[in-house]
């Protein structure tokens, strides 16, 4: 295949950042496309959307059916998840971020990459990556990662089916997790994976 089959086979989706699900830790800017580690937890408004238990934030965007994808840079990072979950996921009290409970993500935590199923399976990359790409095939129940530094596979995590409406998941572990920046659709890469 020649040039970004990406767009012959994915619609691209413009993500952006939901403020009232965001962890009270958690800052947003760049019209709501970087999320940061706060100084001081922020004083917001007491809200059943939010995240209380873990630092995480929810795109805007519903996804319910057809073939999409997005990219977030992760640059230096130190630890951080990407997915994509329910939209009424636990946001208080225990959480546990698996397909069980409603998740289906990857992580990057002291170096190590793993795909949070059950039990985690750890993943072995040969580059660490600046940008993910994250390619959601709604109907077929499968979620993949890429590597857009190398143009590598991560991992696929596979449902089988999905039944219901999915939105974007992002986490921030910690103040030394650095940011992540969701691409806007104008400025994705360019680069084909093949």
């Amino acid at each position: 295949m020649t040039g970004d089959w990406r767009k012959e086979f994915f619609q691209a989706v413009d993500v952006t950042l939901d403020p009232v699900t965001a962890h009270p830790a958690l800052i947003l800017s760049e019209k709501n496309r970087r999320i940061i580690w706060g100084e001081k937890p922020q004083d917001l408004p007491e809200d059943p959307q939010r995240f209380y238990s873990l630092p995480c934030v929810l795109g805007h965007q519903v996804i319910t059916s057809g073939r999409c994808y997005w990219e977030v840079e992760v640059g230096d990072s130190g630890a951080w998840d990407l997915g994509i979950c329910r939209p009424h996921v636990t946001r208080k009290g225990r959480i546990s971020i698996k397909p069980e409970d409603g998740f289906w993500a990857i992580r990057f935590y002291k170096d190590e990459y793993w795909a949070l199923t059950s039990p985690e399976t750890q993943l072995t990359l040969k580059e660490h990556p600046a940008t993910v790409c994250i390619f959601l095939e709604y109907e077929e129940g499968r979620i993949s990662f890429y590597n857009m530094t190398d143009k590598s596979h991560i991992h696929t995590l596979s449902q089988g089916s999905f039944d219901g409406p999915l939105r974007p998941f992002f986490r921030l572990w910690s103040s030394d997790s650095g940011h992540l920046t969701i691409c806007p659709v104008s400025e994705a890469a360019q680069v084909p994976l093949c």
